[in-house]
């Protein structure tokens, strides 16, 4: 049996969700292929920027739920909480506490990634740029196009880090 794999990208205004399907790595693939990751589904969480904060983390805890439930993933994959502009930082780690609380609330068992741990699961490379992972994903989904928005292609990123770290 394979592994459930959801990939959270957290963030206030938009947070991103990866759900994937990983094969089981003991299972014989079938002969010349190799076990493979397939989408579920993916997408955002979006609070609108003239919402108070707290009735947007709010959004993010019900909406955190729902998808925890619809999709019952096995592990839950996460950013690891990483400085971008010092003015969104304060917000991301208020979103991020929502998303650890709503975790911990279902004993859902999670990982953490760095951004630079992403990038070399997927590419090979730390410090390769974000068109390049968004193109991995892409590939190693056998998706006709990068998902969009880009948070949700981020998400997605997070699943499969997890993924091949088994």
């Amino acid at each position: 049996m394979g592994q459930r794999i959801l990939g959270l990208d957290p963030g206030l205004a938009i947070l991103g969700f990866g759900v994937i399907d990983g094969a089981d790595l003991s299972a014989p693939a079938a002969s010349g292929t190799h076990a493979e990751a397939a989408v579920v589904d993916f997408g955002v969480i979006e609070t609108p920027a003239k919402t108070p904060v707290g009735d947007r983390l709010c959004t993010i805890y019900t909406d955190l739920h729902s998808l925890l439930e619809l999709y019952k993933p096995d592990l839950v994959a996460i950013e690891k909480f990483f400085f971008y502009r010092m003015g969104n930082t304060i917000l991301v780690a208020q979103a991020r506490g929502v998303v650890m609380l709503v975790l911990a609330q279902h004993s859902m068992p999670f990982v953490e990634f760095t951004p630079a741990q992403v990038k070399q699961a997927l590419t090979g490379y730390g410090n390769a740029d974000k068109s390049e992972v968004q193109q991995a994903v892409a590939r190693e989904l056998n998706l006709e196009r990068i998902p969009r928005p880009d948070d949700a292609a981020d998400g997605l990123a997070l699943a499969l880090a997890a993924w091949y770290q088994r």
